[in-house]
């Protein structure tokens, strides 16, 4: 997918009608996982109260994994030993062919602790492949006995909903912030933005404030919802404020037209995304219908933080790396803003909206009990 530029991505950024103050208010990434990995099994439990099931209770390598009735035997014991594994026989919970496609299957395998054998158990109950970005499914929401397992874009469907055993992340390390912690950085945020939708959203992007030492997961962390804080006047706004730029979102020029409507692409979410390739883009990359429905992101808080994360992982703007990769490669708070929006802002063009981004961000990373790094300005 080809990069936007944030200057088209964020046309009329100014038309929010916030005050400086409100400009400042800025947040802390509320996490996936309560505490660090621990080795646990049991059962794992989804779709009608059935159990993650071993087909005939063989080890042998590419044995279906199905749902099937809990019945307590070894064949739905698994065992999340703290390396990102998921085991029951003495085998892994393993993708077919390392497959990353929606409706790749899952089976027994001998552990390689290869990506396709790496798993991640959110706080939103999903089990992710970061490797694939799909959560495990349940194959056409099916509760009958022996329905297979697959991958698939995550949707936070009840098909896609697992009580692991321990309730938490097979990965070791992990990142801890509290939903106390969330409600004390945003006391004033507009209920729609709320914790469980974050939560629900990364699994869109697993490695997201999930990547390299304990220090730079929270460093991105808070850099994210810095940023998304200053773009929304604190997680205030949901839509654009000034209605009378509603009509200037649409490019005709696009092959695919606005289906929705002249008027339909406004600014929407933590990053105001705005015009109809925007939202083509955005819904291409999470399996999600935006360019026909954009009131998706207004209505549906999930969706909402995922195109803020959609941005934050995949999108230069006008600096020259994503949002995500200047915090994983240690490039500095000020390289997010530039990506961000630099053009406007870095290079003395704006100093006072820098300096409220970098404010806040000190104030987060100082709540989390970590240093915020170098390189704070643009």
């Amino acid at each position: 997918m080809s990069l936007i530029p944030l200057a088209r991505l964020l046309p009329g950024r100014r038309s929010w009608g916030r005050s400086a103050a409100a400009l400042a208010i800025a947040a802390v990434f509320a996490a996936l996982f309560t505490a660090p990995a621990q080795a646990a099994d049991g059962q794992i439990t989804g779709l009608g109260g059935k159990c993650v099931d071993v087909a005939g209770a063989s080890n042998a390598n590419g044995t279906p994994v199905q749902l099937y009735d809990c019945n307590g035997s070894n064949a739905q014991r698994w065992s999340l030993p703290g390396d990102g594994s998921i085991r029951a026989l003495g085998k892994c919970l393993d993708i077919v062919d390392r497959g990353t496609a929606d409706g790749s299957l899952v089976q027994l395998w001998d552990c390689a602790g290869t990506p396709n054998q790496q798993w991640v158990v959110s706080g939103a109950n999903d089990i992710v492949n970061p490797q694939a970005d799909k959560c495990l499914d349940v194959r056409d929401r099916s509760t009958a006995n022996g329905t297979r397992l697959q991958i698939w874009t995550c949707s936070g469907q009840s098909n896609q909903k697992w009580s692991a055993p321990g309730g938490g992340n097979p990965q070791p390390g992990g990142f801890v912030v509290s939903e106390s912690q969330f409600n004390q950085m945003f006391p004033g945020r507009n209920s729609f933005y709320t914790y469980s939708g974050l939560t629900a959203a990364l699994s869109a992007y697993p490695g997201f404030a999930n990547t390299g030492s304990d220090t730079v997961k929270k460093q991105e962390a808070a850099a994210f919802l810095a940023n998304v804080s200053h773009e929304t006047g604190g997680l205030v706004h949901v839509v654009e404020q000034n209605t009378a730029n509603y009509p200037h979102y649409c490019d005709w020029s696009q092959p695919y037209g606005c289906p929705a409507g002249q008027a339909a692409y406004y600014g929407r979410g933590p990053i105001q995304l705005s015009w109809n390739f925007n939202y083509k883009a955005a819904g291409d990359a999470l399996g999600i219908d935006l360019l026909g429905n954009p009131w998706q992101v207004e209505q549906n808080a999930a969706i909402a933080w995922k195109t803020g994360l959609w941005y934050w992982n995949t999108q230069n703007g006008p600096g020259t790396m994503t949002p995500h990769n200047a915090m994983v490669n240690q490039a500095g708070f000020g390289q997010t803003i530039r990506s961000i929006n630099g053009s406007l802002e870095c290079d003395g063009k704006n100093p006072a909206q820098v300096q409220s981004r970098v404010t806040k961000y000190q104030q987060f990373t100082q709540i989390l009990g970590v240093a915020p790094g170098g390189n704070l300005y643009c």
